[in-house]
C-alpha cells in the first residue's frame, strides 16, 4: 500500500511516498475503505511541519473519504460500494464533548488518511453527502463540521440572524454557505479584494478589507445598525478577538475555533463582560453532529468550495500552497 509518511526529522522536505503493509480484511465491527481524497487543514500543516509534535513515520491528514470495499461481521450501517467520509474524533460518537486533545485524531495521535486504504471501526466514518466526490466529501470532516457546530449546534442560528466571519479559508467559507442556507445575513473580512468579490458571489452581504480598515469590529457594528452581530466565527485568536468582541451584540455568541494569530494573548475581559457575550472554544464535533450535517447537505444541494487539487504524491507542494494563504475555501488532495 502506498502512503505519504513523515520521516524524521519531521518537515515538508521529509514528507515522502512509502510502502506500508496492506491493512487486510476488516474484523468484527470494522470496514475496509479505499481512500481517494482528502483536504488540508491548519492542524494538518502544524503536524507536517513539526510545529505540532507527532510520532516519526506518522501518516498525515485528518480528513479522508472514499468507498467501502468490505465490511466486517456485525456491520449493518454500511455496505460495499458506499461512499464514506472519516470523523475527526472517531471516539466521540455523540453527546457533550469529552475529548480535549488530539491523541485519537487521525494524522496526529494515530495514522491519518494520506494512503490508499484503511481498516477502521465502522463508527470512525459516516456516509458521504450524496453526489460529492472524495475531495468534496473530505472537506466536511474538519472545516465543514466545525462551521456547522459553531453556527447550528452551539450557536442555534436562525433565519434573520447576523453573522461575522473572519477570512476566507475553509471554515469561514463553509460557515458562509451554511449561514446563507439558514437565512442569515453575513459580514466577512479578508485582506484581498478579489477574495471579497468571490465571497459576495457566494452571498456575503457586507465585506471589508481588514488591512485597509483596522477598526473592522466597529465598522461591522455600524453595519448592523449599532446593535452588533449575533454570531462571530473567530478563527484568528488573540490578534483578532478584541475586534470580534467589538462587533458582537450584547448577549451574542463568539465561537473561538482558531488561533491563526497565536496560541496566547490578552483578552479584553472588561469588554467581553460588558457585552455579556458567550465566548466558546470548540474543536470540530461528534459523529452524530456530522451525520446531521450530512443530512442537511443532502437536503440542500450546496457544494463545498475547493480552490485547488493536488495529487497525493505532491502533498508537500499542497502544504506549501496552503502556507502561501492565497487559497479561497479548501485545498484538496486526490488519488
Amino acid at each position: 500500500m502506498k502512503a505519504m509518511v513523515l520521516q524524521p526529522p519531521i518537515g515538508l522536505d521529509r514528507l515522502t511516498l512509502a510502502d506500508r503493509p496492506d491493512p487486510g480484511a476488516p474484523g468484527t465491527g470494522e470496514i475496509r475503505v479505499a481512500l481517494h481524497g482528502s483536504s488540508l487543514n491548519f492542524h494538518d500543516l502544524g503536524v507536517a511541519t513539526g510545529r505540532m509534535p507527532t510520532e516519526d513515520g506518522r501518516i498525515p491528514l485528518a480528513d479522508g473519504a472514499g468507498v467501502v470495499e468490505a465490511v466486517g461481521e456485525g456491520v449493518t450501517e454500511f455496505k460495499a460500494g458506499d461512499g464514506v467520509v472519516s470523523c475527526f474524533f472517531p471516539n466521540w460518537q455523540d453527546g457533550a464533548p469529552t475529548i480535549g486533545d488530539f491523541s485519537g485524531t487521525p494524522g496526529d495521535g494515530i495514522d491519518g488518511f494520506a494512503r490508499e486504504s484503511v481498516v477502521m471501526p465502522a463508527t470512525a466514518f459516516t456516509h458521504a453527502p450524496r453526489g460529492y466526490d472524495a475531495v468534496e466529501a473530505a472537506t466536511i470532516t474538519t472545516a465543514g463540521l466545525t462551521a456547522w457546530r459553531a453556527l447550528i449546534v452551539d450557536g442555534k442560528l436562525k433565519a434573520g440572524d447576523t453573522v461575522l466571519l473572519l477570512g476566507t479559508g475553509g471554515v469561514s467559507i463553509w460557515a458562509l454557505q451554511i449561514a446563507k442556507l439558514m437565512g442569515a445575513t453575513v459580514a466577512i473580512t479578508s485582506s484581498s479584494g478579489e477574495k471579497l468579490e468571490r465571497a459576495r458571489e457566494l452571498g456575503a452581504d457586507f465585506t471589508l478589507n481588514y488591512r485597509e480598515q483596522a477598526d473592522w469590529g466597529r465598522l461591522v457594528r455600524d453595519w448592523s445598525g449599532g446593535r452588533g452581530v449575533d454570531h462571530v466565527v473567530e478563527v484568528g485568536g488573540p490578534g483578532t478577538l478584541a475586534q470580534s468582541i467589538e462587533a458582537v451584540r450584547v448577549g451574542g455568541h463568539i465561537s473561538l475555533i482558531g488561533v491563526l494569530t497565536g496560541a496566547a494573548g490578552e483578552v479584553p475581559t472588561a469588554a467581553l463582560m460588558g457585552r455579556q457575550a458567550r465566548l466558546q472554544g470548540l474543536i470540530v464535533g461528534s459523529r452524530r453532529e456530522q451525520q446531521d450535517f450530512v443530512r442537511a447537505l443532502d437536503a440542500s444541494g450546496i457544494r463545498p468550495v475547493v480552490d485547488r487539487r493536488f495529487p497525493l504524491e505532491q502533498l508537500a507542494d499542497a502544504f506549501r500552497f496552503e502556507m502561501g494563504a492565497s487559497h479561497f475555501g479548501k485545498i484538496g488532495v486526490e488519488w
